[in-house]
């Protein structure tokens, strides 16, 4: 058995054992843990309000320091939930509603087979 797994035995379970990918339990934390945050919400709001905002006008909005604002973005950008583009000198935010939409798929399953 490595670290990243960890098999359970299930004499019910039709294979009779559960195999359990750490590395992608923890994976899927990190990607959920980017949504429980009041901050990143109230982000995520303004830049599905605008479309698409640069990190100024992200910190400007919400009175944080730039590189607050830098860094709950990176953890949205990690995530899949924002994604980037180039104007010029400007790198803009914008939603990326497929991924949300795929996480609250994903959530909506896991509380309805309780």
């Amino acid at each position: 058995m490595s670290n990243y797994s960890l098999t359970l035995s299930y004499p019910e379970h039709k294979e009779g054992t559960l195999k359990l990918d750490l590395l992608e339990l923890k994976k899927a934390a990190v990607i959920l843990r980017a949504l429980n945050h009041k901050l990143r919400q109230q982000m995520i709001r303004l830049i599905d309000e605008h479309k698409k905002i640069t990190v100024t006008e992200l910190y400007i909005k919400l009175r944080l320091e730039q590189s607050v604002a830098s860094q709950h973005l990176s953890i949205l950008r990690k995530a899949g939930f924002v994604k980037t583009s180039r104007e010029g000198k400007y790198i803009y935010y914008s939603m990326n509603p497929e991924r949300l939409n795929e996480v609250m798929r994903y959530t909506s399953q896991l509380l309805t087979h309780q």
